[in-house]
């Protein structure tokens, strides 16, 4: 599915009825072949936009999935680049492709560092958090962190109601809450579960400073607001 090398339907089925860790062990080899992968579009995007707050030291991909991350820490990252997820497959992936980086096995939201980055960046991972686990997730990158040190990760504005954008995100979701309610183990992952205005509060909460910059090249919405912008926390 997706593409030759992509996973097939009965694959997606299997992965979706497992839990997270162990859906994302099966499907990691054949990862990078599906749109669940950050495009290049977006990582580039990010990485331009942090040019600016930089250089940085050591680096920090949370949540790193087969190591797409990488592509914006490299550039922007003098020192030590690292990645943690908690899916061993996925890992492993990350490892045949990025040998020269570190991956940590660990849940993000108890993550083993202490002041030891000077940049976190995520991608694509948010919709695997309950806003219950906002303020652990939130608190386990500030403690990674240096004083000073940024998190960084991309937005996207919601699409306008009524619109197929809208309505095929908000059916999966549907579909996720059903399946959840009948079948165990959960496998958490939504798409509507983010909204920027609560994670301002929980970063704030957490002891960032939040601010944001706009992500060209991703347009305007009608009301002309910018689609995307990129989420800039310093810890303080």
């Amino acid at each position: 599915m997706f593409s030759p090398h992509g996973p097939s339907l009965r694959e997606l089925a299997v992965q979706a009825l497992s839990s997270v860790e162990r859906g994302y062990d099966l499907l990691a080899p054949r990862f990078d072949h599906t749109p669940f992968r950050t495009s290049d579009r977006v990582l580039d995007a990010t990485a331009a936009a942090l040019r600016a707050f930089g250089p940085f030291g050591d680096g920090l991909d949370v949540c790193c999935g087969t190591g797409a991350g990488l592509r914006v820490l490299r550039p922007l990252c003098g020192g030590r680049v690292a990645g943690v997820d908690f899916s061993a497959g996925m890992l492993a992936e990350a490892r045949r492709a990025h040998p020269d980086a570190e991956w940590i096995r660990a849940d993000a939201r108890t993550p083993p560092f202490a002041a030891e980055f000077d940049l976190a960046v995520s991608f694509g991972a948010f919709g695997h958090f309950l806003a219950a686990d906002r303020p652990a997730l939130f608190g386990g990158v500030h403690r990674a962190l240096r004083p000073g040190g940024l998190f960084a990760f991309p937005v996207f504005a919601p699409p306008r109601i009524g619109s197929r954008r809208y309505w095929v995100p908000a059916g999966f979701d549907a579909a996720m809450r059903i399946r959840n309610a009948v079948w165990r183990p959960p496998f958490v992952m939504y798409y509507r579960t983010f909204p920027l205005r609560a994670v301002r509060a929980g970063l704030t909460a957490a002891g960032f400073a939040v601010g944001t910059v706009v992500l060209p090249g991703f347009g305007r919405r009608p009301d002309g607001a910018p689609c995307s912008r990129l989420v800039l926390a310093r810890k303080v």
